[in-house]
């Protein structure tokens, strides 16, 4: 809509010293972050107290003008906590909003506080306190998953079920070893996340605006108060580098393809062609119009939420992939995108932690399915080899063999011994031992295979694993 007459607003306070006119109204809502980055308001306090901490063991703070900050920051923080803070589009952003409430409280004492340091540092610090803190409470719903799908893997370490290879039968595994690989996808994103975390843990505080301070301050001292292993090492890298945003997109991103298959999975299991698990009622919903309609909506929703997060990643590495050294105003899209790709990882890793338990397996849809497809032939195949037959020839006997059951519309194991002769005459009784399901998952009983044996041993490994994780994260 346009305007007959501009709008503008005052200089600000805060920077406006250089500026002949005031910034255009709309300019000024244009260019405003506080509507989003008003969620950093902790971590921003949390920075802004360990910073005014250094300025005052350094000298450049008295021990007065520190208590009086850490006061004014206290009540900030119960503002915000209450609901009462007035958050104001003229402040721009989260740090010029607190400050500027800082200075109403405490007075001329709230405008040291920004000594040695700028918002190009303030903000950078604020977001990797903000991710790590997001990435424990992930890692923690994640672990919480894993816990679940070890723990029903546990009561089907023996139920037998298809497995596949491009969605047709191809042989037969139990259900637990399915689980387990559920299992180890998320393994291998816990490891991504924790390696994010760790690269992100350094503190960019005292960096200042690009070059560094002419303050004497303590970068290893606020690093060490907030938690952060070390200082950046290099101060116009860390005013601009979004890296660590980007790894946890991707990481988040694979975690998300990860979920979107065990939900494609559940989507099949749980159809009445399928039937192999049924989803509790609380993780789904009805039909307006077609009352038997039971609809699998978690996993459906969850498979469609990591396009989401897919789109996320790629809008951060567009964000960066042509900006020059240092910071540049284009970083401000960088929150919306990172705090939306936590929440919703956040949320579907959640779900899923909640609704993989309560699943409720149908052992006998399974194990009928799996009959199906002539998913033991391979074993017959191994079963002629082991009897001195190559294998390329044994694949072209069993091959003959279940060509000749789809025209008779029977299995390999329905076949007479004298109707096996036929094929080769190697094969003697003791075939129908390999024939069955149970004796073909119980055969493959070597690390990784899917025999009750190792399934129940790599159920006690992953529970091992997981019980040293939460020890951990207990002890730190």
């Amino acid at each position: 809509m346009s305007q007959s007459k501009k709008s503008q607003s005052t200089p600000s306070a805060l920077w406006g010293g250089r500026f002949a006119e005031a910034t255009d109204t709309f300019v000024q809502r244009f260019t405003a972050s506080q509507g989003f980055d008003r969620l950093l308001a902790p971590q921003d306090i949390r920075g802004s107290l360990a910073h005014a901490r250094m300025l005052a063991v350094q000298g450049i703070l008295s021990k007065t003008e520190f208590e009086e900050i850490e006061s004014g920051l206290a009540t900030i923080a119960l503002e915000i906590k209450e609901g009462r803070f007035d958050w104001r589009v003229d402040r721009e952003d989260v740090h010029m909003n607190i400050e500027a409430r800082l200075t109403e409280i405490i007075g001329e004492t709230g405008k040291k506080l920004h000594t040695g340091r700028s918002r190009n540092d303030q903000v950078a610090t604020d977001i990797r306190l903000w991710l790590r803190e997001a990435i424990d409470v992930i890692c923690a719903e994640l672990t919480r998953l894993q816990e679940g799908i070890v723990n029903l893997a546990g009561e089907h370490t023996d139920t037998v079920m298809p497995g596949f290879t491009h969605l047709q039968v191809a042989q037969p595994i139990t259900f637990g070893h399915h689980l387990l690989a559920w299992y180890e996808m998320l393994e291998r994103d816990f490891g991504r996340l924790q390696d994010c975390r760790g690269r992100l843990n350094e503190c960019p505080l005292g960096a200042a605006a690009l070059a560094g301070t002419t303050f004497g301050i303590d970068r290893n001292m606020t690093a060490a108060d907030l938690g952060f292993d070390q200082p950046t090492r290099n101060s116009l890298d860390s005013v601009s580098d979004r890296d660590f945003a980007i790894e946890f997109a991707a990481a988040a991103a694979l975690v998300g393809t990860h979920l979107s298959r065990m939900a494609e999975e559940l989507v099949i299991w749980t159809s009445a062609q399928f039937s192999f698990v049924t989803i509790p009622d609380r993780f789904c919903t009805g039909s307006s119009i077609m009352p038997q309609k039971k609809n699998p909506d978690v996993p459906e929703l969850v498979r469609g939420k990591t396009g989401r997060i897919n789109g996320h990643l790629v809008a951060l590495l567009t964000l960066m992939k042509a900006q020059p050294l240092a910071y540049n105003k284009d970083n401000q899209e960088d929150k919306e995108p990172l705090f939306d790709c936590v929440a919703t990882l956040h949320d579907c890793l959640r779900a899923f932690a909640d609704m993989v338990p309560a699943l409720h397996p149908n052992r006998d849809a399974m194990g009928s399915a799996a009959l199906e497809g002539f998913a033991t032939a391979t074993d017959l195949a191994d079963y002629l080899v082991r009897r001195g037959l190559p294998f390329r020839d044994a694949h072209e006997v069993v091959g003959r063999a279940v060509a000749h059951c789809i025209a008779e519309g029977c299995r390999l194991e329905d076949l007479a011994l004298e109707t096996l002769h036929d094929f080769h005459n190697n094969i003697d009784i003791d075939v129908f031992e390999v024939l069955t399901l149970q004796g073909s998952v119980a055969a493959r009983d070597h690390i990784g295979g899917t025999s009750p044996t190792q399934v129940k041993a790599a159920v006690a490994a992953a529970r091992e694993r997981l019980a040293g994780r939460l020890t951990a994260d207990r002890e730190a």
